[in-house]
């Protein structure tokens, strides 16, 4: 069996969106061909944590931790975080006061002296630890992942070094993410960001991002000839074919999956539904669960919108528990950011969400991947950011349908293709192309 080595932060008992692409990708290598030898922190600092995804790690996997250095105990200090409290991720605020002067002050810091991130103290350690291992214990071919893009870093070493194949893999972009802006750079900053990215693009023997608009995104900043390999679903946990012509009991229930940070408050959908609410039997009806880390810009909107008897927020449940509830909801929201890069964003969440058989409403660009995605499999439909009444006569329709029992559970063989099995296909017959 060849042997790859992936180079990725994110790893259980991470839990959250961002362990998901690696810990699927890597369960499936081994029958492709490939044993995974994962590289990643020990004791990390994870937003979430999700103990229930270590039986998803592969029998045959060879996991190497190694310490790892963040700066997140000044961090907390400096903010008055408390200890045990977890830094949330991507500029989410869940407090009621607007961000202060130290707030911004980390930010500065995080964008200007941290690149191109908080876990580039990790680099140089990696890259010395695991000079000596390859040297003992080589193998076929590389991947590193991010964000964090100090993966990539670790890997552009270690090519460089010993000329192994290596792929760059981008969950997100890098200067392109819809954050960037806010981190305060200054040009010097800038200059470095975009340096690094470029030799990372250029340096990689290959190239490989979730989406086609990002794809493009990353040729337009260096790389050649990026492949699309999507996230996906895993069949393991996803409705199967005795399970169709099923609707969920209960009440006329719309959730959400996932971070929602202020890119992603649907300001329209709220007001569209506080309209709606003036039915009466809408309103006793509807029921809206947003599970995961919510800013408090959103709930804001939602108590401005008089919505907050409608509205549970779940912070954070296992894995396996989204799968359920996915699965017990009448209709799956989707929000994509509002923000310069939408066209591209295709979330993991999506692929979970067509394989459940619930129907799917996104609030997003028309023209984007999503847009693209929902149109292939016909999963669900997309509106907007800005069209209320679309909004209202779509979701009006859906809930006629509930009342009618027509909202049944449908068994989508389109989506058969994003499946993690299919998906690790994918990446080894990748992996074969660049080590021949």
């Amino acid at each position: 069996m060849k042997r790859v080595l992936i180079i990725t932060y994110y790893w259980p008992p991470s839990g959250g969106s961002g362990v998901q692409r690696w810990l699927k990708m890597s369960k499936y290598l081994p029958e492709n061909g490939w044993q995974p030898v994962i590289y990643t922190a020990d004791d990390a600092e994870y937003p979430v944590e999700d103990a229930s995804l270590e039986k998803d790690v592969a029998p045959e996997a060879e996991i190497i931790r190694r310490p790892i250095v963040e700066p997140y105990t000044f961090y907390k200090k400096f903010l008055g975080i408390k200890k045990g409290e977890k830094v949330k991720a991507g500029f989410i605020n869940e407090g009621a006061k607007k961000k202060g002067w130290k707030e911004n002050i980390s930010v500065w810091l995080r964008g200007n002296f941290f690149i191109p991130d908080a876990r580039c103290w990790w680099i140089k350690p990696s890259v010395k630890y695991l000079s000596k291992y390859l040297n003992e214990h080589p193998v076929d071919a590389m991947i590193s992942t991010g964000p964090p893009h100090s993966m990539h870093l670790i890997a552009k070493a270690l090519h460089k070094k010993y000329n192994i194949p290596w792929v760059a893999d981008f969950r997100d972009p890098w200067t392109d993410i819809d954050f960037y802006k806010d981190l305060k750079l200054t040009r010097c900053a800038d200059r470095k960001h975009h340096r690094l990215e470029r030799q990372v693009l250029t340096e990689a023997t290959k190239v490989v991002t979730v989406g086609w608009d990002w794809a493009r995104g990353l040729e337009s900043h260096g790389a050649q000839d990026v492949e699309v390999i999507t996230n996906g679903f895993d069949g393991s946990v996803t409705l199967n074919q005795t399970m169709t012509d099923k609707q969920p009991e209960g009440a006329f229930s719309m959730s959400h999956i996932g971070i929602i940070g202020a890119a992603r408050n649907a300001v329209v959908f709220w007001k569209a539904l506080s309209e709606l609410i003036e039915n009466e039997s809408f309103k006793n009806d509807l029921r809206i669960k947003l599970i995961g880390q919510v800013d408090n810009s959103v709930v804001k909107t939602i108590k401005e919108n008089g919505l907050e008897n409608n509205v549970s927020i779940i912070p954070y449940i296992p894995h396996e528990k989204v799968i359920k509830e996915q699965e017990a909801s009448q209709v799956l929201l989707l929000f994509i950011n509002n923000s310069p890069n939408a066209k591209g964003i295709l979330t993991g969440k999506i692929f979970e969400y067509m394989a459940s058989g619930r129907p799917i409403l996104a609030i997003g660009p028309k023209d984007g991947d999503t847009a693209i995605m929902l149109g292939k499999t016909q999963s669900g439909i997309i509106i907007d950011f800005d069209d209320k009444e679309e909004m209202k006569a779509v979701v009006m329709d859906l809930y006629s349908k509930y009342k009618e029992n027509q909202l049944v559970t449908k068994y989508n063989t389109l989506v058969d293709k994003f499946s993690r099995h299919n998906l690790a296909k994918d990446y080894a017959q990748l992996l074969e192309r660049i080590i021949k």
